[in-house]
């Protein structure tokens, strides 16, 4: 570990060099992957900087206590080893984990898919539901949010809406929301006050860049027509709607969300993409069954993965058995309590194969 942590080191200060090479500046490309790489390394960079600081602290402090014969120095530098070994071992546990493998795509935006599934208007109305939670928590992230195509229902729910998330770091803590999420509840249009349990599905996909999936003009097929709103009435006459049909696959995107054609084509274009890398990265994860076992929540899309639970104001990940009498606050969008949770069960069975 100490060998893979100096040549991090080492390449972490030949970065700060090449950053200032003039060449470098005057090379925007350089530029770019000098900076990420930079950017990705300076975590371990500083953790291990700090460990070698308190192992020298604390190899100075053992050397001390060999040497002193006041007890109250003695018992004063015991103290100091006693802080110092504390602080070894947390930083051991750290350097772990930051050593890790990590998930490419983690620094990506993301396209987010929800859909209403069992349960008619009411999955529907769960959906929008889920929508605004992840909006919100979006928000609390300082992270942008664009609605790129949405087919509403009257009711004010969502047969199915599709949205991208962009920010620092959106993907590494999204990703674990993919699967079926579970609903209780009385719905709004039941007199008789009955519980109903219905469905919507979540897939969160990282947004591909025009790098990570080539796609061919000869392979697509572009077709345009006039937007319609909720019960299939025309929106505006012009074609401005668009659907894009990859032929090699019979994946179909379309977008009608903007008035302008282009705009349309570009954001259905986006989640082409996005929908293509994540059908190429489920192919490899299947020729990888045993690296699955490691993730969680980034496995079968019908896996029920949670429970809102509204008499009992329940949240329940069934992935990890946690469970919190929080609802209102988890559907305003404060979810980090269960991201961190999954994060950290990721981390250990990560750490448990390391072994």
């Amino acid at each position: 570990m100490l060998e893979r942590l100096e040549s991090i080191r080492n390449r972490y200060e030949e970065l700060n060099r090449l950053l200032s090479d003039p060449d470098t500046l005057s090379d925007s490309k350089k530029l770019r992957k000098y900076s990420k790489e930079q950017s990705d390394l300076e975590p371990k960079y500083h953790a291990y900087c700090e460990y070698k600081e308190v192992s020298a602290q604390y190899a100075d402090a053992k050397e001390m206590l060999d040497q002193e014969s006041d007890p109250e120095m003695v018992e004063m530098v015991k103290g100091e080893l006693v802080t110092l070994e504390k602080r070894k071992v947390e930083l051991e546990e750290a350097i772990r984990i930051l050593l890790l493998p990590r998930d490419p795509n983690d620094d990506k935006n993301v396209i987010v898919e929800i859909r209403g599934a069992a349960g008619g208007d009411e999955a529907a109305l769960f959906a929008a539901d889920l929508y605004r939670m992840y909006t919100r928590y979006g928000e609390r992230q300082g992270w942008k949010s664009e609605v790129m195509e949405a087919n509403a229902t009257g009711m004010g729910g969502f047969k199915e809406i599709i949205f991208s998330v962009q920010g620092q770091g959106a993907y590494s803590r999204l990703k674990y929301e993919s699967g079926a999420h579970r609903v209780q509840r009385v719905p709004a249009t039941e007199s008789g006050g009955r519980i109903h349990t219905s469905t919507a599905t979540v897939a969160m996909l990282p947004e591909a860049e025009e790098v990570d999936i080539d796609i061919h003009d000869k392979d697509i097929r572009i077709d345009t027509f006039c937007s319609s709103g909720p019960g299939g009435q025309s929106v505006n006459t012009t074609k401005s709607a668009v659907r894009i049909t990859h032929i090699p696959t019979g994946v179909v995107v379309s977008c009608q969300d903007e008035k302008s054609q282009i705009k349309n084509k570009d954001k259905a274009m986006r989640v082409l993409r996005a929908r293509l890398l994540d059908r190429k990265q489920q192919e490899e994860a299947a020729r990888m069954a045993d690296a699955r076992k490691t993730q969680v929540g980034t496995g079968d899309r019908s896996e029920r993965i949670r429970t809102y639970n509204f008499p009992q104001s329940r949240v329940t990940d069934h992935r990890i058995g946690l469970t919190l009498h929080k609802l209102d606050m988890v559907l305003d969008g404060e979810l980090d309590e269960v991201i961190d949770a999954l994060v950290l069960e990721e981390q250990s069975a990560l750490l448990k194969n390391a072994e």
